[in-house]
């Protein structure tokens, strides 16, 4: 009879399952530092939980970001079995295969059996993020990382409601995402809750129909002096419980170990990181360096390349070192645009290798809105269109954009279509609600948390 049936939480967002031993491990990041240097663990891993990664038979890769996908770490693990998301485009299966990864596709809606009591499931959604479900002995993992389960949510929640014992695992408050924003006269804009993380946590955690909760994919701190300023918001792993209200669910601690056959648990106790800030220039980065011809050349090709900008900016300036450097989507008005400021290597090097993503999410670069935006910015139509759809998905045209979501929709049938639907309805009536309050005022954070409480009793 088995008595090793358990998983660990370590790391950013790393799961290792046991079936008597170490069989799968997800989105390993142990070693390197992400995003140009702008990240780095906030906890050490363990000898014991780096032993079991390094013994495991599978590694499984939710998407593209270096905190999930780093060379750094999956170089130490090229004997593995590689397993992935059927994400469009396959940019991963592609890049791994030809560096002798063994690497697998897993399909999104079957379960695929990796041990005697452990199944998992992938779920992709079309912003090149993907949800894994973990049957461990009967127990299920809900592994959402970074992602929203666009199209997933009826089906999602159909699965939980089999399961007696459910785990909820997804990012909040990591701020995995571009935050250094300006306005024209130079101020920072704050996008920063102020309601205690919890308080929406325990809200979702009911609405998934999860039993537990555990806190994943937000344990990183900044590592460059230039990107050092957003520590100040980041929180620590025993602050998401502040504001955890259910009589349906409960929060568990970040670092954990789950005897499945017990149905008892213990913390594990990672050691703060402590490291001194990286000066830029150890990765290239001298602030004062310009862009050289062939440089903007390349850079203009690259941002007009992606069709779907023409229809809703003006202009992206590039401000590398003292100059502007100017990029037109429309020649006779310049009312709305964007002015990316950033170090002249990793810039380069974000456009040369189509990772414009790590810019935005290493939060070093500065990122000023011209004209009238809404109070989300950059999205849903310029960062998805450049970083998720065009890099990782290949797709820019119209036309390749048009055969990118009907992939998607083929996937999430009829049901996923209408929840892609009420989804997209909720956001744009949530953006039009962001432009009239701020979002730290009394009345919007009051709103917003009746919003997640109907939302979690509604199913």
């Amino acid at each position: 009879m088995k008595k090793n049936i358990k998983f660990e939480t370590i790391g950013n967002a790393t799961i290792i399952c046991y079936d008597d031993k170490p069989v799968l491990v997800t989105d390993p990041w142990f070693d390197g530092n992400p995003y140009f240097g702008s990240w780095s663990l906030s906890h050490e891993i363990p000898e014991q939980q780096q032993f079991a990664i390094n013994t495991s038979e599978y590694i499984w890769i939710s998407h593209g970001h270096p905190d999930h996908l780093i060379s750094d770490s999956i170089n130490h693990l090229k004997h593995k079995k590689i397993l992935l998301p059927d994400h469009y485009g396959k940019r991963i299966f592609h890049g791994l295969s030809e560096q002798g990864f063994n690497v697998k596709i897993i399909k999104d809606k079957e379960w695929t059996n990796i041990s005697e009591n452990i199944k998992i499931m992938c779920l992709c959604d079309f912003n090149q993020d993907a949800v894994l479900l973990i049957d461990i002995n009967g127990r299920l993992i809900i592994n959402m990382n970074d992602c929203v389960a666009y199209g997933w949510s009826k089906y999602i929640r159909n699965i939980v409601k089999k399961y007696n014992i459910s785990f909820y695992l997804r990012l909040y408050a990591g701020y995995a995402d571009m935050c250094n924003f300006f306005d024209e006269d130079g101020r920072q804009i704050n996008v920063f809750e102020s309601s205690p993380v919890g308080s929406y946590i325990s809200k979702d955690t009911d609405y998934w129909g999860a039993k537990y909760f555990i806190p994943f994919s937000s344990f990183h701190q900044m590592a460059r002096i230039d990107s050092a300023w957003l520590n100040k918001h980041l929180i620590d792993p025993n602050e998401y419980q502040i504001g955890y209200q259910s009589d349906k669910s409960e929060i568990l601690s970040p670092f954990i170990q789950y005897d499945c056959i017990k149905d008892d648990w213990k913390p594990l106790e990672p050691k703060r990181q402590k490291k001194e800030l990286v000066d830029p220039r150890e990765y290239g980065d001298i602030w004062s360096d310009e862009l050289e011809g062939d440089e903007y050349r390349m850079a203009k090709y690259y941002f007009q390349s992606i069709e779907h900008l023409y229809g809703f900016i003006d202009f992206i300036n590039l401000k590398v070192g003292s100059k502007d450097n100017i990029i037109e989507f429309k020649g006779k008005k310049f009312n709305k645009g964007i002015t990316f400021e950033a170090p002249r290597n990793s810039l380069v090097t974000a456009i040369n290798y189509e990772v414009f993503d790590d810019m935005m999410i290493g939060n070093f670069m500065k990122t000023t809105l011209h004209g009238n935006w809404s109070e989300d910015r950059l999205y849903p139509n310029i960062t998805p269109y450049i970083a998720k759809y065009g890099d990782n998905g290949k797709a820019k045209t119209k036309e390749n954009l048009e055969e990118y979501f009907r992939e998607y929709r083929k996937r999430y049938g009829i049901q996923g279509i209408i929840d892609l639907f009420q989804h997209k309805i909720e956001l744009k009536t949530k953006n039009i609600y962001r432009d009239y309050l701020p979002r730290d005022s009394w009345f919007y954070q009051k709103s917003k948390m009746l919003y997640y409480k109907m939302r979690s009793k509604a199913f």
